[in-house]
């Protein structure tokens, strides 16, 4: 079977499910996307490595990465492997010693151990013909953000950061990474990022 190489490209809030998130792998130099439904949880480990925050204490993929580290254990590259019944399996590729050892893995958590080892994420032709989208006469150029379903919640719900001053939001972005809110603490970077540009 022929693999496709993928890349996150998006996390947003799911539309279909609640308290739920969606990850959006793009193929690597094509148009098809392959949208995944994840968890809340891994949401946000997968943003908080991508973004590189701060955190008070390691979330359980860093803890996980560690105790690899540790053990002298590469995660090599995650291929998602199959689709049964709308649900995706991953297989993590561990290389140990010269030896390598695939680890079944539940695709959200090998897509935020992927993020933190900054190997490559594949899955099968056949998977992206069956459950990928082919975009069309896409805007490159337009931010990740830029469509309503990609724009995190906590940013857009009320919460007044256009008009709150600038010193205030870099205080309440502390508070928010301190509290290891990092759902919230991503959208309000957002807004500091566009305020100050």
């Amino acid at each position: 079977m022929k693999k496709v190489e993928l890349e996150i490209i998006a996390l947003s809030h799911s539309m279909t499910q609640t308290h739920s998130y969606a990850v959006v792998l793009g193929e690597v130099n094509g148009a098809r996307r392959l949208p995944i439904v994840i968890g809340g949880f891994e949401a946000q480990s997968i943003a908080v490595a991508m973004e590189d925050m701060p955190r008070a204490r390691p979330l359980s993929h860093d803890l996980f990465k560690d105790v690899l580290d540790t053990h002298k254990v590469d995660i090599k590259e995650v291929i998602i492997n199959d689709l049964k019944d709308g649900i995706f399996y991953s297989l993590l590729k561990t290389v140990k010693d010269g030896e390598e050892v695939e680890i079944d893995s539940r695709t959200s958590d090998a897509l935020a151990l992927a993020v933190r080892y900054k190997c490559p994420i594949f899955t099968y032709s056949s998977i992206l013909e069956t459950a990928g989208i082919f975009i069309e006469d896409e805007d490159e150029d337009a931010p990740l953000d830029a469509s309503p379903e990609e724009v995190p919640v906590e940013a857009s719900a009320g919460d007044d950061y256009e008009t709150m001053p600038l010193k205030d939001l870099e205080k309440l972005l502390q508070q928010l990474l301190e509290n290891e809110e990092y759902e919230k603490a991503a959208a309000l970077r957002d807004v500091i990022k566009r305020r100050k540009a």
